[in-house]
């Protein structure tokens, strides 16, 4: 037991003990959280003797969970892997393969990754004859994840439209459901609500959940949307022995539908709830947490709570103004070499953070200049190259023939002289007789060795589809009986795949990326041949960018702020600190949204160990044009004791700086006492272009050129003389 509470501090020692009835464990930024969820676990099996079979411990990201289960290891090795452990995501896809049956599911399902999400939508608009100018297929995507995330389905999607474009969207709503049907096939929204029907639709199911999980535990519980905190109430609701882990202050992703009421509501859903809150931090420097704590603490959505830490005072927070991006990216850049020089740093040190992936460019541009090594998280992931995604097409359409999306990206790969006239044809003819397109080339292949008179093709065209049909049958077969790595060289040989990639550009770094994924299909080559099929598919589609960054190598990390959430460096710069930027320019006429930006800007801040640099540009060019903005509201907030000035500037430079800031930080006023009084930030109305919002301005002799992003319509310069603004309080 020693080895369980030792060095916990009374608060932690405090959750982990806390094993009866709901718990909310409020734990903020560097508190020691997965220690806390991992010994508590621990302390389950170890001293209260409960069978790790019923516990459930659920994470928000893989990475999370691998960590989990590495530090569970060494407290209990020998019971870890039998803790039913990892993502929502996955936790249900285990569910669906057992019990989906019962609702239509089929153990061999595949789950379809955004860009499979986005081709059928484009494909279910098409047979539904909409343009896809007049309504984008990834907001029509957008609304549908909604939709699912509230646990609404077509028909009551349908039922509660209101406008025209709701109205396209549960035609296309009910179109994509039908595809994914036929196509044995999920997105990642199925996963959760499916698995919500499965359990209110099969009440004998649920139960068996329901006693086998004795304890539920789940970590970034302020990050839960409406169906995940169904899921975990469904399935604690007989011993209601939850426990939530999670920070109101670090909710970050009201984008993907978490909804912050699930922690704010927590104590009012289960009224009998012990509420811990883990204060000391145990990563920042007092400075650090000083600056987060000022800059979150006019929220008005959270649950105050005093962060502390014994950890020396720190260095102050540095800011930073500079003229535009390519000079804050060159600050940057020479910032970290003498932090490098002074051996003060290593460069895998340090994160570069920002609000907009936009902002990487600049950055990136500055980093290849002078030679410094950095690696972009969110560039190109590995999973979504081309020559990984092809391959791993082939083996999801050989485990699922009737997956359309992957036959019909891989039937002319490489290339074999099936055009998408061909695959628009074969589907033409496949949808009138309820027939997937591989059991269309099933049938054509039937007909070719019964001498059928019917002709659908030309003879060469009918002998290519027959050949590839063959092809896949072949491959078929072979997976059900070898090893998962000689199945994959089977699928990169027959295919003709190898000689494929190597001849096109860039074919031995391609080639590289193949041999990777083959890596890859090499931890699961002790598995059964059919489950091992199963189980790197579905390892591959639920893996995330955050999941796979590498830490060992000594480059500079450049990253969003969403991204980096749960991440920490011991130096930390966020670049863009002015208004449009951070806070956003969409958050300022919505006060929730705003609340979200300064706790997304305390989670850049709290990432940091030891440093913190704050960065704006003074002019920026944003949206198509460049913009004065100004600095964001968010270093006011943070008290001047804990802050170091800005660098020094040339006299010439800063005297063109202080005379264009004035008026990006003063009213926008002229010497026409008839023009309105306003600022960067006021929300304003235009007879013409509607409501919009100020992000800079510029003076026009004896007028004012003011900067406005429109909704739905863009940027516009406009004269305040001509343009009759008026002020939205």
């Amino acid at each position: 037991m020693n080895d369980i509470l030792d060095k916990l501090n009374p608060a932690q020692k405090e959750a982990v003990e806390t094993i009866s009835g709901p718990v909310l464990i409020l734990a903020g930024p560097g508190s020691g959280k997965t220690r806390v969820i991992t010994h508590r676990i621990a302390y389950l099996i170890k001293v209260c003797k409960v069978n790790p079979r019923h516990i459930l411990a659920v994470t928000f990201t893989n990475k999370a969970s691998r960590e989990m289960q590495e530090r569970l290891s060494q407290l209990a090795s020998s019971v870890a892997g039998s803790i039913t452990m990892g993502t929502f995501h996955a936790i249900c896809a285990r569910i669906l393969r057992a019990d989906g049956t019962a609702i239509g599911v089929e153990a061999g399902f595949v789950i379809y990754d955004q860009d499979d999400q986005i081709s059928l939508v484009k494909r279910a608009m098409q047979e539904l004859n909409l343009d896809p100018k007049q309504h984008s297929p990834s907001a029509v995507l957008n609304q549908i994840s909604t939709a699912k995330c509230q646990t609404f389905g077509p028909k009551d999607y349908i039922k509660r439209g209101r406008s025209y474009f709701e109205e396209v969207v549960g035609r296309v709503y009910e179109r994509y459901q039908e595809r994914l049907k036929s196509s044995n096939a999920l997105d990642f929204d199925d996963l959760l609500m499916r698995t919500v029907e499965l359990f209110r639709a099969h009440k004998a199911i649920l139960e068996r959940y329901q006693t086998r999980y004795v304890h539920v535990m789940v970590d970034e519980f302020q990050d839960t949307n409406l169906v995940q905190y169904e899921l975990v109430k469904m399935i604690s609701a007989k011993y209601r022995n939850l426990c939530v882990v999670g920070d109101p202050d670090q909710s970050i992703y009201s984008w993907r539908s978490a909804d912050l009421r699930n922690i704010l509501n927590f104590e009012k859903d289960y009224p009998e709830a012990k509420t811990i809150l883990l204060g000391q931090n145990y990563r920042s420097s007092k400075t650090i947490l000083d600056a987060a704590s000022a800059v979150i603490s006019t929220n008005k959505q959270r649950k105050p709570k005093e962060l502390w830490t014994e950890n020396d005072q720190g260095a102050p927070v540095t800011l930073a103004e500079t003229y535009n991006e390519q000079e804050e990216a060159q600050f940057v850049v020479n910032e970290i070499e003498k932090l490098v020089s002074r051996q003060e740093a290593k460069l895998r040190d340090v994160a570069v953070m920002y609000r907009t992936n936009a902002q990487s460019r600049a950055l990136e541009e500055a980093f290849i200049r002078y030679g410094t090594p950095y690696k972009l998280v969110a560039g190109t992931r590995f999973y979504e190259r081309k020559e990984v995604k092809d391959v791993i097409a082939y083996m999801r359409l050989i485990q699922n023939p009737a997956d359309d999306i992957s036959l019909m990206r891989v039937i002319n790969v490489p290339q074999r002289g099936i055009g998408e006239r061909t695959v628009a044809d074969l589907s033409i003819w496949a949808k009138p007789l309820g027939l997937s397109l591989y059991d269309a080339l099933r049938e054509i292949s039937g007909q070719i060795a019964g001498d059928s008179q019917k002709v659908l093709f030309s003879p060469r065209t009918t002998k290519l589809l027959v050949d590839f049909f063959k092809m896949v049958e072949e491959l078929k077969s072979r997976s059900q009986s070898s090893k998962l790595v000689d199945f994959f060289d089977r699928v990169v040989d027959s295919t003709g795949f190898r000689e494929y990639i190597l001849a096109s550009p860039d074919g031995e770094d391609r080639w590289d990326n193949v041999m990777e994924l083959r890596g890859v299909v090499k931890d699961y080559n002790e598995l059964p041949p059919g489950e091992a099929l199963s189980s790197l598919l579905e390892g591959v589609t639920l893996v995330s960018d955050v999941d796979s960054l590498k830490e060992s190598t000594d480059t500079v990390t450049l990253i969003t702020l969403h991204q980096a959430k749960g991440l920490e460096f011991p130096i930390v710069f966020i670049v863009g600190m002015e208004e449009g930027i951070l806070p956003h320019i969409r958050s300022f006429d919505d006060p929730a949204q705003m609340e979200e930006e300064r706790r997304l800007c305390y989670v850049g801040i709290t990432r940091a160990k030891s440093r913190v640099y704050l960065v704006r540009a003074f002019r920026r060019n944003m949206m198509g044009g460049s913009n004065v903005n100004a600095p964001s509201r968010f270093l006011k907030d943070i008290p001047a004791a804990l802050t170091t000035g800005s660098r020094p500037w040339k006299t010439e430079e800063k005297r063109i700086f202080q005379k264009e800031y004035e008026w990006a930080a003063s009213p926008v006023t002229s010497e026409d006492e008839s023009l309105p009084e306003l600022q960067a930030g006021d929300a304003v109305r235009h007879a013409q272009f509607g409501e919009g919002v100020i992000i800079g301005a510029h003076p026009v002799r004896n007028d004012v050129e003011a900067i406005v992003a429109f909704k739905g319509i863009g940027v516009k310069k406009l004269l305040l003389s001509f343009a009759h603004l008026e002020k939205v309080e």
